[in-house]
Order: structure tokens, then sequence, then C-alpha cells
């Protein structure tokens, strides 16, 4: 009949356009939670976890954006789980015609069996081919938008884990949990908020590096480069940037401004406290010198409206927690710039 063949083509264009919308929203959704992980360098150990401390026991989320090489020496377990965990996410990406397939075609052709026995004869049989044919497009076109989808992601995809928290974008929602730490909700001036890491150090990467002490003059030298880079950050202060960051991790610190503005909005970061912090590892390269350190603070972290300032997500009346580490870097002696931020899983 013409008005079940019309039914039938409009059902069948509707049920194409749902797959592909569907498919599209996941993509979109998972490549805005693979930009949550870190970025810069942190020298020879770049690719190696910092040792955990008091302040952020918690393994620290890989730095997933860096200009430093991975050759390999260094790498740790997550980027090969990560691999994996793509490998399985393409194969049962290409598994159009697997077990849900088959379930698919097996149900229609009961259907049209039980459409014979009722009555339909062979007319019932060809209505249950065509369908079958209709839904055996559906699912190459399916497939096709699947593993497109998944070509793109994997270059960005590549080598990461598990996203950690986003160093400098939204709101954090929430604080996180932790065991007992000194200093929570504030702290006087003659409290350092630093604490020297007694326990020992993992074993060292297999480089060229010699660990080094750092001075109660560098950790107070940290705790203003926190307000000092947390401030220019929200209010995208790129002179004041320069001078903070390395050229590296200011790139990606103009990338991430550049990414919050084309979207209408703009990051106000204000009212940072440092609650408690410690030394995760210190160590010279050369004639540099790196030091991770382990911060936790407090912030007023919102996102804005660049055309009216309203606020779109974040409360600008409570403050929230975040613990995240920073590597800084010098040379020669000279002036400690930020290099990396990471966050914890």
């Amino acid at each position: 009949m013409p008005g079940s063949g019309n039914r039938l083509t409009k059902l069948t264009a509707a049920m194409v356009l749902g797959l592909i919308a569907s498919f599209a929203a996941v993509d979109f959704a998972e490549a805005r939670r693979a930009g949550g992980g870190g970025f810069g360098s942190r020298g020879a150990r770049t690719y190696s976890a910092p040792a955990p401390t008091r302040t952020a026991p918690n393994n620290a989320a890989p730095i997933e954006r860096s200009m430093t090489p991975n050759t390999g020496a260094t790498q740790t377990s997550r980027p090969a789980a990560g691999a994996t965990q793509n490998a399985a996410q393409a194969q049962r990406s290409g598994s159009m015609f697997g077990n849900f397939g088959r379930s698919m075609l097996g149900g229609l052709l009961v259907g049209g069996l039980i459409g014979m026995l009722l009555g339909n004869g062979l007319g019932g049989l060809a209505g249950m081919f065509g369908l079958i044919l209709q839904v055996a497009v559906i699912a190459l076109i399916a497939m096709f938008v699947m593993r497109m989808f998944a070509n793109r992601r994997q270059p960005a995809a590549a080598g990461a884990g598990n996203a950690g928290a986003q160093p400098f974008g939204a709101a954090k929602s929430a604080a996180p949990q932790a065991g007992p730490l000194a200093g929570f909700g504030g702290r006087t001036p003659s409290v350092n908020p630093f604490e020297t890491k007694q326990e020992a150090a993992p074993a060292a990467p297999a480089v060229e590096d010699e660990a080094m002490d750092v001075g109660q003059e560098d950790l107070d030298r940290f705790e203003q480069m926190l307000s000092e880079v947390q401030t220019a950050y929200g209010r995208e202060d790129y002179a004041a940037l320069r001078k903070l960051a390395t050229p590296e991790a200011m790139s990606y610190l103009a990338e991430e401004l550049g990414e919050i503005a084309s979207s209408g909005m703009r990051n106000e970061v204000k009212d940072v406290k440092l609650l408690q912090g410690d030394v995760s590892e210190a160590w010279r390269e050369g004639n540099a010198e790196y030091a991770t350190v382990a911060i936790r603070y407090s912030a007023i972290d919102v996102m804005l409206d660049r055309n009216t300032g309203a606020v779109v997500e974040g409360n600008p009346n409570e403050p929230v927690e975040s613990v995240e580490l920073w590597t800084f870097t010098r040379k020669d002696g000279g002036e400690w710039q930020l290099a990396a931020i990471q966050g914890t899983e």
C-alpha cells in the first residue's frame, strides 16, 4: 500500500537522523571530557608520575599536552592502558553487525515469520525483506559515522589516560577528597603551608638528573606565583603570563583562554588562597632546575558571559578548593617560571 510505504520511508529517515545525532553527541561529549588533562613539561620526568604527598596522595593526572618528545624511557603504564581502551572502543565500534546487529536482524526475521503465519503470506515475507534491507542500510551508515568520529578522536586521545581536574578551565564544583590536612580552612602568616617531604621518593627514571633541595625562599616564591598566575589568567593578562610561565606553558594557557573567549565566556579567578602545599620532587638537569609542588588552594572561580557579565557557572560568593601539582623551572639560578600543571585523578 502506498500509505504504508510512505510511513515506512519516514520512519527509516527518522531512525537514520536519530542515530547520527546520538553518535555525534557522544563524540562531542567525549571530546570535552578528554580536554581536562595536564599540560607543559617536566623535563626528563614529563611522562613519569610525580611522587604522592600528603597534599596530593592520589595519582597525578598524566600530562597530555607537551612539546617534550616521549621516548618511552619514562613512560608510565597509564598511556598503555589508554591505548588498550582506545583499541577496545574501536573494536566495539566496528562490531555493528555483532551481537546487537544479529539480535536486531533475528527479531525482524521472527517478526516476518509471525506475519506469514497470521495470513500475510508472501506479501508479509516481501515486506520483511524490504525492512531488513532498510535496516542494513541504516546499520552501514551508522557504522560509517562511528568510524569517522573514532578516527577524529584517535590523534587527540593517543597516549592519554583518565582525564584529571581541568587546571584553569571551568569552575570546580566540589572540594577534593583527601585525608587529614593541616591548615584546612585558612592559615596565619606564621604557619608555613609547605611541608618538607619526609618519606623516600620512588626510584628516579633512568635519565641524567640530580636530586636537589628546595629552600624556604623558593617555597615563598611558589606561593606568590600561585596567586599571580591565577589572577593574571582570570584577567586575561597575557603580558603577565609571559613573564610567569615558560613559552610552552604560556602557549597552552593562551589556547585555553582563546577557547573560552570563542565560546562567549570569561573565566574569572580571584581571592586565591593557599591552604596547604608540599614538595613532591625537585631535581636538576644540566643547568635547569625543576620543582614539582602539590598545592591545595581555594579561590572564587566562575564563568562569566563576556557581554553581560552574568554568571554562567560557579558561585561568585563561595570559594572552591582544588588540588593540583605545579612544576616550576629555572635556569642558571634565574627566576622561577611555571612549566606544567597537573590535576589529580
